[in-house]
């Protein structure tokens, strides 16, 4: 068999020729981190008018969701370990945005909470998804790609709790 004989992609039908198949602008994975980056870039942009970075931005989201919520499940929500987000916390307490308070009955559970500060950068930030959306074109195309990346993260994720 040549390296030019074709190898089948899995089940969704698309073919690649085996001396194809290990370039790099063929990977999925690499299609996919590559646009994480230029997200987090445009994001970074947006975000100086409100001295977050991004993944502050995402700690700051999921609390506008549900104040109050134990580091724990923060980390679940947002796939993030505690020696992770542990220092982003920290940071953005030292910014005047949250409070960490740990459970008096449990020492092992602390609670987040936002700040009277951390309240309201909300009102500021409710413009951001609209300046994003304003570099992307087809956003209906767009939204349908992002329920495809959760699917994909959804798959992926369960195979590693396995």
């Amino acid at each position: 068999m040549s390296t030019s004989s074709k190898k089948s992609a899995g089940n969704t039908g698309a073919v690649i020729q085996a001396d194809q198949a290990l370039l790099l602008d063929n990977q999925l994975c690499f299609a996919m981190y590559s646009a994480s980056l230029a997200m987090t870039k445009s994001y970074k942009k947006i975000l100086k008018d409100l001295d977050l970075t991004y993944p502050q931005y995402l700690v700051m989201m999921v609390l506008w969701e549900q104040d109050g919520m134990i580091v724990s499940e923060l980390g679940k929500r947002l796939y993030l370990d505690s020696g992770t987000l542990t220092p982003l916390l920290k940071r953005m307490e030292s910014m005047g945005l949250l409070h960490r308070q740990r459970d008096t009955a449990d020492e092992r559970r602390v609670a987040v909470k936002l700040s009277d500060q951390g309240r309201a950068l909300k009102r500021r930030a409710q413009a951001i998804p609209e300046k994003i959306g304003c570099l992307l074109p087809e956003m209906s195309r767009i939204i349908a790609i992002r329920d495809e990346l959760n699917v994909v993260r959804d798959k992926l994720q369960a195979q590693l709790e396995e």
